[in-house]
């Protein structure tokens, strides 16, 4: 409640628990730092001016999940980003590197890791754009069906055909680039 009203402490609190994740999303989402960081700061602004339609009664994850999603969509429908986007890999970007799991390796397997880890990257990057976001959303995210669903508009039935094809695509992709 108090966060609705607005209140500066309370607010401070909302904002340190759950800009971790609203950042993660959007970085997975559209992939670079400074754009993630410019969007992640338009989704707070979004975020401040609805905030007095928070339910206290209810996770606020699905409701900052769905406004984040949107303000991806909105870039990803702008011109100037379709200008300027480019595929690149996971040593282009080491933020993300963080994310993937740690496990011991000797440094042939650590290099050999690295280049599928880019080859992943760029197959996904080159998905279209509805499949690209179901699959950050379920695989990166961990959302369900249901939930990536309700974000984006879409039915369920949608949702697992675009998550499908996806995947279908990946591993054609997949199976021409990797030995």
């Amino acid at each position: 409640m108090r966060v609705r009203q607005r209140e500066p402490e309370a607010l401070g609190r909302f904002l340190d628990r759950y800009f971790p994740y609203i950042y993660g999303l959007v970085l997975r989402l559209v992939g670079d730092v400074p754009l993630a960081e410019d969007v992640t700061q338009e989704v707070f602004v979004k975020i401040h001016r609805a905030i007095g339609s928070l339910d206290p009664q209810r996770d606020p994850s699905p409701w900052l999940t769905t406004i984040a999603y949107n303000a991806c969509r909105d870039l990803w429908r702008s011109s100037s980003y379709r200008m300027s986007r480019v595929s690149s890999s996971f040593d282009a970007r080491p933020e993300l590197t963080d994310h993937l799991p740690a496990i011991e390796r000797d440094p042939e397997q650590k290099v050999l890791a690295r280049e599928r880890e880019a080859i992943v990257q760029k197959a996904i990057d080159r998905l279209p754009e509805q499949q690209r976001e179901v699959v950050m959303l379920h695989d990166y995210q961990g959302l369900t069906h249901d939930q990536i669903a309700q974000i984006i508009g879409a039915s369920h039935a949608a949702v697992r055909k675009r998550y499908s094809r996806a995947l279908s695509a990946l591993g054609e992709t997949l199976t021409e680039w990797l030995p």
